[in-house]
């Protein structure tokens, strides 16, 4: 004797050994001696178990699912009655087999309530389940029709709508992501190398920035019609001012005015654009601010935290008459400086110097003679302003002319597509007169706040690494007693939170943003803190994968680099840190190292280097000028 039997959702037959009431045991179709509880069997048969098995599957097959779903009404009933109401007669061992295989194909018609119990889905749930059923189908079909277009090198619109989602935030529901990773799988390609194959990446760059934007601008970085504002009831200052910027520079912040007092002396005005003074606290272009945060920059281009047109009207630019917070000191000619004297005025600015047009007239070497020939607007108020920034940093205890010379190194992106590298010297009379100036503003005005118990975000060092804090500290780093950025606030939250605040302290009438342990300071200088972090990230990665561009381009098999720690090292002459295999255990930190380039992929931003000797740091640095400048 034979049975049919029930077993975790499958249906199987088997010989009986031995029947009791309650069991069976009995050998399966394969051979294994098992116990069957007697309430999982539905049939016994004589016949051969293979025979009877493909028997009552091919009459399931036949059983119209809907017609049996009309006639089993809406009680419980057994598959023995509905299989007799079905087929007319009580049923044969086949039939009721064949009534049990198509009442479990078909949970969307029938519920199982118990063995060999069911009850029939209602119209309304019956046809919800077909519809969903359908969808489901169409939906299977539009994922293969869209992996065979990505196989075949086209990129789906739908797929182009959503790629960047499906590459940096995917939503794994979605048919789209279902189809693009489907594909993927199938060519044996990483997603990234699909996109760029259907050419829905145009470049790494490209995938690089539309991560950080789909993470860091959800919204996108274009800016609502926000009007911008016109201030021209301020007084007007009597003053010229300058500035001093790199070419790119578009948000001029910044500027300086010299005025001759005779006797040596000199007043210095220092002049930073007030956009602060325009906007109302809680204001749609506060919101830009709080949200962007900073201007964010990178190789080739930059999103910036204010619209173009608040940008111009509040600009430093040449022939501009425009809105500023200005602080002025008297230096005698020791220079020896006074209290400070701030005002809220408007400044004409009568020159953007740019600092590749000045250099080569002003530097380490050349420039710095008074009684020299003036090669540019400014240039005898540059020595000036050079002999102060040194009296300045002699002030700080940060003068050190034997300090050996430091190089700092940007990416340049040519419109050929050719990759160049800009070097400059850190710490050139520029910078240094530029850098003073703005560290005594800062430094001041920072004080300022302090002296009268006004909140900011400044940058304090009291030991161990630079942070941020609503409260002044010592920075021993910079070796002042109070720090914080006011001087670029049309590229830096920070600083217009600073400037706001600054504000109320000139402006009798004007009322300071935060006060002391006020909860959304302390939130803003969290956002700003990790935006700025991410920001400055995003900008090595981008300069990561333009230096491999550039080595690749270059053509260039050995490095020079310094030793930072571990395997860790400093790329000389670019802006990058790599690893390296094969540095000795015992080479210690600034050792100049010499490496061999075995591979270099831009689009995995990957290098493999290899230590090859160290090196005298003479021949560093001259490997390093080299490749600036080649």
């Amino acid at each position: 004797m034979n049975i049919f039997y029930e077993e975790s959702g499958q249906f199987k037959v088997a010989t009986v050994i031995q029947k009791t009431d309650s069991t069976y045991q009995a050998d399966t179709q394969h051979g294994k001696r098992t116990k069957i509880k007697a309430n999982n069997v539905f049939v016994e048969f004589d016949i051969s178990m293979e025979s009877f098995l493909t028997q009552a599957q091919a009459e399931a097959a036949e059983i119209d699912t809907d017609l049996l779903w009309e006639v089993c009404g809406e009680d419980e009933f057994s598959a023995a009655a509905i299989a007799e109401e079905y087929y007319g007669h009580a049923p044969k061992s086949i039939e009721l087999a064949a009534t049990l295989i198509a009442l479990y194909a078909a949970p969307m018609y029938f519920y199982k309530k118990g063995k060999g119990v069911f009850k029939a889905a209602t119209e309304e749930v019956l046809k919800q389940a077909l519809a969903s059923i359908e969808r489901k189908k169409q939906q299977e079909a539009q994922v293969d029709s869209w992996v065979e277009s990505l196989k075949n090198n086209e990129l789906p619109e739908a797929i182009a709508a959503d790629l960047k989602t499906i590459l940096h935030m995917p939503d794994k529901q979605t048919l789209t992501y279902k189809a693009f990773t489907k594909a993927a799988d199938a060519l044996k390609l990483s997603p990234l190398a699909l996109a760029q194959k259907t050419g829905g990446v145009g470049s790494f760059p490209q995938y690089l920035r539309d991560g950080f934007e789909m993470k860091h601008f959800p919204r996108g970085i274009g800016f609502a019609d926000l009007p911008a504002p016109h201030l021209d009831h301020l007084p007007k200052a009597d003053v010229q001012a300058f500035s001093i910027d790199d070419d790119c520079t578009t948000e001029v912040d910044d500027a300086i005015s010299l005025v001759d007092l005779g006797s040596g002396a000199k007043r210095i005005g220092i002049h930073i654009a007030a956009p602060a003074l325009a906007v109302e606290p809680g204001s749609t272009i506060e919101k830009v601010i709080m949200n962007r945060l900073s201007t964010v920059y990178f190789p080739g281009d930059k999103i910036t935290m204010l619209p173009d047109n608040w940008i111009s009207a509040f600009s430093l630019d040449s022939g501009s008459h425009c809105p500023t917070v200005s602080i002025y000191f008297d230096v005698d000619a020791d220079f020896n400086v006074s209290e400070p004297s701030c005002k809220i005025e408007i400044v004409s600015v009568t020159e953007n110097l740019r600092i590749q047009a000045i250099e080569p007239h002003f530097n380490a070497e050349i420039g710095l003679d008074t009684e020299g020939e003036a090669m540019f607007a400014h240039h005898k108020d540059l020595i000036w302003l050079h002999e102060f920034a040194i009296s300045r940093l002699k002030a700080r205890n940060k003068y050190d002319p034997t300090r050996p010379p430091q190089y700092d190194y940007s990416i340049e992106l040519a419109e050929n597509g050719t990759v160049d590298v800009a070097r400059r010297l850190r710490g050139s009379p520029i910078d240094t007169l530029v850098s003073e100036v703005m560290i005594l503003a800062n430094s001041t005005w920072a004080k300022m706040l302090h002296d009268n118990s006004l909140p900011g975000l400044f940058r304090v060092q009291p030991n161990g690494k630079v942070r941020m804090s609503t409260k002044a500290e010592p920075h021993v780093g910079m070796g002042v007693q109070h720090y914080g950025w006011f001087t670029s606030p049309l590229r830096r939250a920070a600083d217009y939170i600073n400037q706001k605040q600054l504000i109320s302290l000139i402006d009798p009438e004007a009322k300071p943003l935060f006060q002391n342990n006020d909860a959304d300071l302390f939130a803003a200088l969290r956002d700003f803190d990790s935006a700025y972090c991410a920001y400055a990230d995003f900008q090595r990665d981008m300069e990561y994968y333009w230096s491999l561009v550039y080595l690749q381009q270059q053509g260039i098999r050995e490095l020079n680099a310094t030793l930072l720690k571990d395997d860790l090292v400093r790329i000389n002459g670019l802006p990058m840190v790599a690893r390296v295999t094969g540095i000795p255990f015992d080479a210690l930190p600034r050792s100049p190292l010499l490496l061999a380039i075995t591979e270099v992929d831009p689009d995995k931003q990957f290098i493999a280097l290899n230590y090859l000797k160290t090196v005298a740091p003479e021949l560093t640095e001259k490997a390093a000028e080299e490749n600036a400048s080649s």
